[in-house]
């Protein structure tokens, strides 16, 4: 009967198991990752290019469509005029031709700049609405007009 040289290993143990815990944690994870929700509603955004071109040196003068929440709810606004959510198209088809004169009407879709402007006051599903409505009328260069907190 000789002295143990590994020591005592039937004895407790004095550090945690954490693999269990490790387990545990990459379960919640995958669970939480697959219940996590999905965005309903994506908005395309089109990064500008290192050294950008102003707007005014492309020669093609954008579309404003304005949204103000109102006493009697949203006002949609094309270059101040006041329009109907039927006839956004229609009228911003119609000032984006008279803004671009020197693209043809089949272009006009396709290359003419519509900007949607509203103040914070509005709420953001309004202004995604109106944007998803000019692209549905087929408006390929749909945007948001951005100014500085200091500049309204």
């Amino acid at each position: 009967m000789g002295a143990k040289v590994g020591g005592n290993k039937g004895g407790p143990v004095s550090e945690p198991n954490v693999i269990p815990f490790i387990d545990i944690l990459l379960v919640l994870l995958i669970i939480f990752m697959v219940t996590a929700p999905i965005p309903t509603v994506d908005i395309r955004v089109d990064l500008p290019p290192p050294n950008p071109v102003p707007i005014r040196l492309v020669g093609l003068n954008p579309t404003v469509v304005g949204i103000r929440e109102g006493a009697a709810g949203m006002e949609v606004f094309v270059d101040e005029q006041v329009v109907e959510m039927s006839q956004l198209g229609d009228v911003t088809l119609e000032h984006a031709i008279r803004n671009n004169p020197a693209l043809n009407v089949q272009d006009i879709y396709a290359e003419a700049r519509i900007f949607v402007r509203a103040d914070q006051s509005t709420a953001y599903g309004n202004v995604v609405d109106v944007m998803s409505r000019l692209q549905e009328e087929g408006f390929v260069k749909v945007g948001i007009f951005a100014e500085l907190a200091s500049e309204g």
